[in-house]
């Protein structure tokens, strides 16, 4: 369970205490952490910021979320729910390049990549591009199996306080009908890694992957089998961690975007949304795809961009699993009131607008796949979400630059859901004890020169 919460933290007493914090921020400036009275302002109300609320607030702290439209929104809410440590390495790698160059030129293609000669988005590709090699990604995808070794069981612990959301521990099935792609998986080139974090997939190939699925159809060749991966329902796990944070006393501040931050000496003071001021003792910024622009507020300006992702909601139907249909990149859950189906990267700005040649795309599918699947009658209504893309593909996790009292956990491009409990833990840590986990090293932002 999480570490020593406090009997202070659950009483009425501890009630009353956070809400005088609050109310008089000036009162938690300077206590110390012993005192576990430290108050911390979370920007972000995504799957990071949430479950950081939450583990400040079961380990002693008062916490105030601000979010710039309303919890739970954009990417937290429109995307497959896995959680998936051995599906994590890093998108940039030898085996993107190539194929990507190729989809550029195809508009209803899985990945896609703005053309721009702004000198700042030039930078940001280069680096991109720089990290795709498979001494990059496979240091990438050991930091992450490393980081996630322990993740999952949180959210049992996150159902067992009384949090009510669906959680699946059948595993993640990884389907192909190209027998080339099938066996030319670019996760299999890190399989020592996967077997040495016990995440090793089994192979089933030809009756055996539709023994072990019955709805795939027979064009499918095999398919690679993670045992051990689970999945949410992502918009079930944000609603709910939203009403335990009510719950526990934190005040949650939405439609207040960040317009100001006032920092002396190397530490922040306050930030602000309009006439909105909120002061504390630390600062994280977890803003998603945003949480570039508001780092700029800082004295920062971290590499970070939106990589646009779709998700439609169809009929549900009873998969034994997640399923990732691999030539097409759909993402499948089997959720209790609906199949979701999620697809695409698009890295093209701050775009929420629906692109209906890529949905279509994604539609097409899982008819490609499943023997039984039946077309929607009525056109669903995509979603379109942004995911934090950072310029090496890695999160970026730990102090925000060289400020003494401000945090950040962004950048986790598709992998939210999965590392968020990680996040929160380390950060955490990081902020009400001081103890820094080597498992953040790769994350840091000064990795960027110093934050830039």
């Amino acid at each position: 369970m999480f570490s020593a919460p406090t009997l202070l933290a659950d009483s009425v007493i501890g009630r009353l205490w956070r809400g005088m914090a609050t109310a008089l921020p000036s009162i938690t400036t300077g206590l110390t952490r012993e005192g576990n009275h430290m108050h911390v302002v979370v920007i972000g109300g995504g799957i990071i910021g949430l479950t950081t609320a939450y583990h400040l607030v079961k380990e002693g702290a008062s916490v105030t979320l601000v979010d710039a439209r309303e919890t739970g929104l954009g990417a937290t809410d429109t995307n497959a729910g896995w959680l998936v440590p051995a599906d994590s390495a890093p998108l940039t790698g030898p085996t993107v390049i190539w194929p990507v160059m190729k989809w550029m030129l195809q508009p209803d293609s899985p990945v896609y990549i703005k053309p721009t000669v702004k000198p700042d988005e030039l930078a940001f590709l280069l680096r991109m591009l720089s990290t795709c090699t498979s001494r990059a990604q496979r240091a990438g995808f050991a930091a992450n199996l490393d980081f996630t070794r322990n993740t999952l069981r949180f959210f049992d612990e996150y159902r067992a306080d009384g949090m009510d959301f669906q959680l699946e521990s059948q595993g993640l099935l990884l389907a192909y009908k190209d027998k080339a792609n099938f066996e030319g998986l670019a996760l299999l080139l890190y399989r020592e890694l996967l077997e040495r974090y016990g995440r090793a997939p089994t192979m089933l190939v030809g009756d055996a992957v539709r023994e072990f699925e019955p709805h795939l159809a027979d064009s499918v060749y095999g398919g690679w089998y993670f045992p051990k991966e689970r999945a949410v329902d992502p918009r079930a796990l944000a609603g709910a961690l939203h009403k335990r944070l009510v719950e526990l006393g934190v005040e949650i501040v939405e439609k207040a975007p960040i317009d100001r931050v006032d920092m002396v000496d190397g530490r922040v003071r306050s930030v602000a949304s309009g006439r909105k001021v909120f002061t504390a003792d630390n600062y994280v910024l977890a803003a998603g795809a945003w949480s570039g622009q508001v780092s700029q507020k800082f004295g920062l300006d971290l590499p970070i961009r939106a990589g646009k992702g779709y998700a439609v909601d169809l009929e549900p139907m009873d998969l034994r699993c997640s399923i990732n249909l691999g030539d097409a990149n759909v993402a499948i859950a089997s959720l209790n009131d609906r199949l979701r189906a999620c697809g695409t990267m698009e890295i093209a700005g701050l775009d929420e607008e629906i692109n209906q040649i890529r949905v279509d795309a994604i539609l097409r599918a899982p008819g490609e796949y499943f023997r039984d699947f039946v077309p929607p009658r009525v056109m669903p209504t995509a979603m379109a979400g942004m995911r934090p893309m950072s310029a090496d593909n890695l999160p970026i996790i730990g102090r925000l630059g060289t400020l003494r009292n401000a945090f950040v956990g962004t950048g986790h491009a598709m992998f939210g859901m999965t590392q968020a409990p990680a996040t929160a833990e380390a950060l955490t840590r990081l902020i009400v004890h001081d103890e820094f986990s080597p498992v953040l090293r790769p994350y840091a932002s000064t990795r960027f020169h110093g934050g830039r």
